[in-house]
């Protein structure tokens, strides 16, 4: 495929999302009903459309609409490029701008446009969440998240990882916000296809919930529960930080965890599953990751801040309460209680565990907030002492 067809393709699989369906299932059946469409082709469509997604409100304002076709022009024009040059009708490009087209993409645009890309009945409560960092967060926001892995402790060192990675072609270089983050470069694509991840030297993780995770005091011989486990990425975490601990995973959906047994013999640790609903108890430490807006993430998932409600956002906030009430009942007297959510979102984070303190009297040792201008994804953690 030609650029200019992979933007066509783009503006085609943007129409599917306009329309309601969710990004990564309009992008696969795209690709089903395009076979010769090769991996490149499907990954330089990919980033069109997840650049868009990113930018949409930005991208709408400096394209005149909200349709496939404005919103990449939009974009192109927001990256210094001219539309002109993409759209020329020629083989499978997309259709000639049209005078309108042109109007609306000559018209002035406002000095903070990337504080457009927030969803409108979000936008003043992150101004007040985020503060003097409001604006940078919001141009980051805009970007593609770099990739990072973790670097698996039990089986290898971070200098072993790098020259593992550098076998099969693959960038990665030390990260600051934890000793076992690497961020990639060139390669990254492939990450799942090298030896270094296949032989579980290295596992996809974020930087900020790796750095959380390793704030985590955890001892030998200790009992300790990853509560809202999803797929079993920071039970993983702490099993390879310190292997003589007994690390026990849950979720209430048990298909989350499906893949876990096969991740730990692949790392080399041991995590025991619990049944949904059987967690046990009397844990030195219990870990709820708790469901959340996903708002620090939302430059890997750009169409869930789209889809995000106001009422969708209370009921995660209800949620959250409910779940470190549950959580607290876990742990055994003087042991620790500790709080993740990857959002950027006060009510969520800093609030949230404020009203647990002062309902049930424990307490705080800690809490941090992560933005994309520490590195990594919006992320929250606080540690709670009973």
């Amino acid at each position: 495929m030609t650029p200019a067809a992979r933007y066509a393709a783009a503006i085609d699989i943007l129409d599917r999302i306009q329309t309601g369906e969710v990004a990564e299932r309009a992008l696969t059946n795209w690709a089903r009903g395009h076979r010769f469409a090769g991996s490149k082709d499907r990954a330089a469509i990919r980033d069109h459309v997840f650049d868009v997604s990113r930018c949409k409100a930005s991208a709408a304002l400096a394209g005149g609409g909200q349709q496939g076709r404005t919103l990449v022009a939009g974009l192109l024009r927001l990256q210094g490029t001219d539309p002109a040059t993409v759209f020329t009708g020629e083989g499978f490009a997309p259709d000639p701008l049209s005078d309108e087209e042109r109007a609306a993409l000559s018209e002035p645009l406002p000095d903070a446009i990337a504080q457009l890309d927030w969803p409108d009945w979000l936008r003043d409560q992150l101004a007040a969440d985020l503060g003097s960092d409001f604006d940078a967060i919001s141009e980051a926001m805009r970007a593609r998240a770099p990739v990072f892995l973790r670097v698996n402790l039990a089986k290898t060192d971070r200098a072993e990882a790098i020259a593992a990675l550098a076998k099969d072609g693959i960038e990665a270089f030390p990260h600051p916000l934890a000793e076992t983050a690497l961020e990639l470069g060139e390669g990254a694509r492939r990450i799942q296809q090298a030896a270094a991840y296949t032989d579980g030297l290295v596992e996809l993780q974020d930087a900020a919930s790796q750095a959380a995770i390793a704030s985590v005091p955890i001892a030998a011989g200790q009992r300790v529960l990853d509560y809202c486990a999803g797929g079993g990425g920071k039970a993983l975490a702490l099993a390879a930080a310190c292997p003589e601990a007994q690390i026990a995973a849950h979720d209430i959906d048990a298909g989350r965890m499906r893949d876990l047994p096969v991740r730990a013999k692949r790392a080399g640790t041991k995590v025991a599953v619990r049944a949904p609903g059987d967690p046990g108890t009397g844990y030195d430490l219990v870990v709820v990751d708790a469901p959340c807006s996903g708002s620090g993430t939302w430059r890997r998932t750009p169409d869930a801040k789209w889809r995000l409600s106001a009422a969708r956002l209370a009921e995660l906030v209800t949620l959250q309460s409910e779940i470190l009430d549950v959580a607290l009942d876990l742990v055994a007297p003087g042991g620790r209680l500790v709080y993740m959510t990857c959002s950027l979102l006060s009510v969520e984070n800093g609030a949230q565990i404020a009203d647990f303190v002062t309902r049930h009297g424990c307490e705080l040792v800690s809490q941090r907030q992560f933005t994309p201008l520490s590195g990594g994804d919006g992320f929250f953690v606080a540690q709670l002492q009973l």
